[in-house]
């Protein structure tokens, strides 16, 4: 019964502050409707039902992260990262980063599974397939950020469990985007940039803060605050690389079948 009372106060509470985040974006679209372009809106019934469907898909949503998931990653943190599970008594209570393989695999397969299920990245490969006429895959697309994304969420645990500084890996990372963004196509250097920043949503943000924390925080000579923080900057760097990455192989894998088609025209020709 007092599982039950907690859940309804946090789902309220939860509510409540999810009504107050959202009533700006309310405030300024109304706003701007009503004052500026001085028109009704059109299915007026329809978005109001829709916000709050939002609304309440927002409530639960949050609800079940800080519920579910939260504490999940960072438990499952402090299992990886248990010195009896990683056999420290066997190896004389000495560790290397070497040991840690489970924590950058979970890392990895979280980091993926949460950016395929991200409704933002969703929204923004469906628009970018839409758009671009289909010549974009929104599948390939999300699959090209997921992978950015495990592996930077990888490297960061790396950089946790090692306790390296983190503007390391930050500018080199920034280096290679720039050497990217030189060679890269027009066509996809914004959708690339716009693709880093989508995968810091609702779904991966939490799971990957409550992943870094619990490293930070079971990893002897971590500090939650100074070591837990920045696998989101991973998570948000790696797939511009990615994506930029995906592009320039699908470019020569296209230039490729283009001039084994023309190859085999020209012999059909000769023959």
């Amino acid at each position: 019964m007092d599982a039950i009372l907690h859940l309804l106060s946090s789902t309220a509470s939860t509510a409540y502050q999810t009504i107050f985040d959202v009533l700006p974006i309310v405030a300024v679209l109304f706003g701007f409707q009503y004052l500026v372009v001085r028109k009704k809106l059109p299915n007026l019934r329809n978005i109001v039902i829709g916000f709050i469907y939002v609304l309440a898909g927002l409530t639960l949503f949050l609800v079940g992260l800080e519920a579910a998931l939260f504490p999940l990653g960072k438990t499952m943190a402090a299992q990886l990262t248990d010195p009896e599970f990683l056999g420290a008594v066997e190896k004389g209570g000495v560790l290397t980063w070497i040991d840690y393989g489970w924590v950058y695999t979970f890392a990895a397969a979280i980091g993926f599974s949460t950016t395929i299920a991200e409704p933002s990245l969703i929204a923004v490969a469906l628009k970018a397939e839409e758009i671009s006429g289909g010549s974009i895959n929104s599948f390939g697309l999300r699959i090209a950020v997921a992978i950015g994304v495990a592996a930077g969420v990888s490297l960061g645990s790396f950089r946790i469990v090692t306790g390296t500084p983190l503007p390391i890996y930050i500018i080199v990372g920034y280096i290679i985007v720039i050497l990217q963004t030189l060679r890269a196509s027009k066509t996809i250097i914004p959708l690339a940039y716009d693709s880093g920043g989508v995968t810091t949503s609702t779904v991966t943000v939490p799971v990957v803060a409550a992943l870094g924390l619990g490293l930070a925080s079971t990893i002897e000579g971590r500090s939650p605050l100074l070591d837990g923080f920045g696998l989101i900057a991973f998570a948000s760097l790696f797939p511009i690389m990615s994506v930029m990455g995906y592009a320039s192989l699908t470019g020569w894998q296209k230039k490729r079948t283009e001039r084994k088609k023309a190859l085999k025209e020209q012999k059909d020709s000769v023959s």
